[in-house]
């Protein structure tokens, strides 16, 4: 009889672990939990379950894919993995089939191949945090379809090339208030887990709410606590936002009637399926309006610009269920003409909330900074004088559907809209020139723009000779005309979007191969 084998420690790393059973040490496969004979001890034997690593790789591979898709982990297993077996076949034959079967990508590996991915993600940038000399912090809080509160922290840092890098630094549920206190104690936790310093905060950017802005109470008052010469900015994007929504009385009107239409017929199944039979009927190029959402920077503008798209479609509705005030107001030639209006003034608005958010525009997704956001903002209050300007003058050329329909106005009429939107422009710039005010140190921002044209008497006395100096150095002139982009930056989501790849092959041989079982 041939000796009894005992278990080692270094069994382990073959996937077995050990039981006992009737006084015998006996195998037990770590992944299935099959007890084996003891005859299965043997080195040589190893496990079934025990794969190269190029299989782990691939498992790794198609996980990172998964995530960066934003897809639901099943769907390696349910549909990612049965298409290889079906074209591996097809073209290699089914000897190349087994090796395919053989990568694990069920719902749970998928995750934990993601999670792995994400820390190893999160540890490259808390290494290239630690080694940046400053580094600043966006922070937005918000409340998803399901009432949870999540508190997204970003972060902006320079990269070891010397370009800045932006990345996300945690996301996390507020589980109960989302005060600036609140928002407060999760960073200083992550910042004390991972040794992050708070001397080395330059900038906080937020949203501008109260928990976030608040004077005494707020996060940045709280950040000031910890650093005070850190600088706080409110995000351009949401000032934006809030410069634009002035609206004067009468066209404050137009819009509660427009949503309140909206509402009518989109609040009531029956009604949203009758208005899209009729649609049908009367080959309409859309068949459903569209609501509005207060929270949605941009759907006050498409709910509007859909809505008078389906104006005679709306018409004929509101007739049929004999809504006779609704209607009135709606076909009223002073409200066609405010609503007309409206539609041309939100596509622009939206059209600069895209521009500021890059949509579209390669040089703000690659080089986003505050001197680019300053001269959209600074260009958008320029067209607007333009537009006062014209439309004093009964030009309403650059509002392409309030064009069409004033044409056949009457003087009265014209006059009439004139007098109101002209009034409107001039609040809405007043709004844009407060919430972006001209900068006192035009001298310092043409400097870090381009040193090399700065006029020397812009710069403040301590920085001359050294703006001289760069000024006269050919070698860098050289590498600033080359294009070389000093403010490179991409704000994605860790390990969906994020420009970081994970080491996949260092989690490879940190990981013991396992098969899909």
């Amino acid at each position: 009889m041939p000796p009894k084998r005992k278990y080692d420690g270094d069994y382990i790393k073959l996937g077995f672990t050990s039981i006992e059973i009737n006084g015998e040490s006996r195998p037990q496969c770590v992944i299935c939990t099959t007890v084996l004979a003891n005859d299965a001890l043997k080195p040589a034997n190893g496990t079934s379950y025990a794969i190269s690593e190029k299989t782990l790789a691939a498992s790794f591979e198609i996980s990172k894919l998964i995530a960066k898709s934003k897809k639901a982990h099943t769907i390696g297993e349910s549909l990612i993995k049965p298409c290889m077996l079906k074209a591996v076949e097809e073209l290699l034959g089914q000897e190349a089939q087994k090796k395919i079967r053989e990568i694990p990508l069920s719902n749970d590996t998928v995750k934990s191949r993601i999670k792995k991915m994400s820390n190893d993600v999160e540890e490259q940038v808390i290494e290239n945090i630690k080694r940046s000399p400053y580094f600043a912090l966006q922070c937005d809080e918000s409340t998803d379809v399901s009432q949870c509160c999540q508190l997204l922290v970003f972060i902006r840092f320079l990269n070891d090339n010397k370009t800045f890098k932006e990345e996300l630094l945690f996301s996390q549920e507020l589980k109960t208030t989302s005060q600036g206190a609140d928002v407060m104690d999760l960073i200083s936790q992550y910042f004390e887990k991972h040794g992050l310093m708070w001397e080395r905060l330059a900038g906080f950017c937020t949203d501008g709410a109260p928990a976030m802005l608040g004077s005494r109470s707020g996060l940045a008052a709280l950040i000031k606590t910890k650093n005070p010469s850190a600088i706080t900015t409110h995000c351009v994007i949401h000032r934006q936002a809030l410069a634009a929504k002035t609206l004067p009385e009468c066209f404050g009107i137009v819009m509660k009637t427009a949503i309140k239409i909206v509402n009518f017929i989109k609040n009531s199944a029956l009604n949203t399926r009758l208005f899209k039979q009729l649609c049908s009927d009367m080959s309409s190029e859309h068949e459903t309006l569209l609501f509005h959402t207060e929270v949605r920077w941009l759907s006050k503008g498409n709910m509007l610009s859909r809505l008078y798209e389906l104006r005679e479609e709306v018409q004929v509705f509101l007739n049929s269920k004999e809504k006779k005030e609704l209607l009135d107001q709606f076909c009223e030639s002073n409200f066609q003409i405010r609503f007309a209006y409206l539609v041309d003034f939100f596509a622009q608005i939206n059209k600069l909330n895209l521009q500021l958010q890059g949509s579209g525009n390669s040089k703000l997704q690659g080089m986003s900074n505050i001197f680019t956001y300053e001269d959209k903002i600074s260009a958008f209050i320029a067209k607007i004088e333009l537009w006062i300007s014209k439309v004093e003058r009964e030009n309403f050329s650059t509002f392409d559907t309030l064009h069409q329909i004033v044409d056949g106005q009457c003087a009265e009429d014209k006059r009439n809209i004139q007098k109101h939107i002209t009034l409107h422009l001039k609040e809405l710039k007043s709004e844009f020139n407060r919430y972006f005010p001209d900068c006192e140190d035009k001298g310092i921002r043409k400097m870090i723009r381009n040193p090399f044209i700065v006029n020397v008497s812009e710069v403040p006395d301590e920085y001359q000779e050294e703006v001289i100096e760069m000024a006269h150095d050919n070698n860098l002139k050289d590498t600033f005309e080359t294009g070389i982009n000093l403010e490179d930056f991409c704000a994605d989501m860790r390990l969906a979007l994020s420009s970081i790849e994970p080491r996949i092959q260092k989690l490879v041989k940190s990981m013991q191969s396992q098969k899909s079982h």
